[in-house]
């Protein structure tokens, strides 16, 4: 108990100084950019004593250690600058966003696990097989293709010229501005709303993106798993079970699975935090109003607070599902406690 204790301080100290450092980085990014925030506020004709209020308003003026305090300071009362690009307060913005990006990410993620962890059991299960090196051409295809081709491509075939799926966006233009989405998910929102088919409209807005973001993580997952599995069919533990008269498949669920649970959930720790911040290209191609394309759209308007806001919220997100996951690895496997 006082080794598990002691693991997990270590742990929450370890989580203290990255999110020190990430401070760090985002404040450093803030003040090497080459933008000028108080010339992109009052425009390049700005007069002098105008452009030496603002700069005192905004606390330029002030030394680095003293500037970085006061952007500590006001990240812990919540407030993250003034969009440049939509005029509203970055937090706001983000509450708006972040919801479209969570829900896209998790979902994607869910997918990503059953089936990738499903395939590499597969190819454990029968080695250098047909079967298996199908699985392997495609994990590595997954990983090799990129994200904006194969959006456009699915968009291409599935939406425009077999119209199975919903387009981009998160739901049917019938819906958009019909129904609330107060918590801003929108397969509960539209569940919630009782519209007929709005549930079914996004559904089929989700499809395409879920399953691109997905395939994107699948190939990762797939490969390490049946690794795994590999490595653990060749000890003591697997050929006695054999010599019991236990199945392959007996032997892949009940023993090597329970065996192989720390490294994937290790695994899928990081291809989630992955889908959290990489989903940029996913929601551009596909219209999703996510964080993504919100820091996109900032990046194309030098809107430096959007962007150390977006920046902010994703390295967060990094930080807090690799403590999760490192928690749950030491419950799962209590050796590296």
């Amino acid at each position: 108990m006082a080794r598990s204790l002691r693991g997990l301080v270590r742990g929450m100290l370890s989580l203290a100084f990255v999110m020190v450092g990430l401070l760090v980085a985002t404040f450093a990014l803030s003040s090497l950019s080459p933008v000028d925030p108080v010339l992109q506020m009052l425009g390049d004709h700005a007069s002098a004593s105008s452009y030496a209020s603002t700069r005192h308003a905004l606390g330029l003026d002030a030394s680095l250690p003293q500037q970085f305090a006061g952007y500590v300071f006001r990240l812990a009362h919540g407030d993250l600058g003034i969009s440049r690009s939509t005029g509203q307060p970055v937090r706001e913005d983000l509450i708006r966003v972040f919801p479209a990006t969570l829900e896209l990410a998790t979902l994607a993620m869910v997918v990503s696990a059953v089936v990738g962890i499903a395939l590499g059991m597969l190819g454990a299960w029968r080695p250098r097989g047909v079967v298996d090196q199908m699985i392997r051409i495609l994990s590595l295809f997954g990983n090799s293709v990129p994200v904006f081709w194969l959006g456009l491509l699915a968009l291409c075939l599935f939406y425009a010229r077999l119209h199975w799926t919903g387009g981009p966006g998160r739901i049917g233009d019938a819906f958009a501005y019909t129904i609330d989405m107060p918590s801003g998910l929108v397969l509960l929102d539209a569940w919630r709303s009782g519209e007929p088919g709005a549930f079914a409209s996004a559904v089929s807005h989700l499809v395409l993106p879920v399953l691109v973001l997905a395939y994107n993580a699948l190939g990762n997952v797939a490969r390490l798993t049946r690794a795994a599995m590999l490595g653990e069919l060749n000890k003591e533990y697997v050929t006695l079970a054999r010599a019991k008269g236990a199945g392959e498949g007996r032997v892949l669920l009940r023993h090597v699975l329970p065996n192989v649970a720390g490294l994937l959930l290790t695994v899928l720790g990081l291809s989630y935090a992955g889908l959290l911040e990489g989903a940029v290209l996913t929601e551009t191609v596909f219209a999703w109003p996510g964080l993504g394309r919100y820091l996109t759209t900032a990046l194309f308007a030098a809107d430096t607070p959007a962007i150390l806001g977006g920046t902010l919220v994703i390295g967060t997100c990094f930080v807090f599902v690799n403590g999760v996951t490192d928690l749950l690895v030491r419950t799962f496997d209590p050796r590296l406690s």
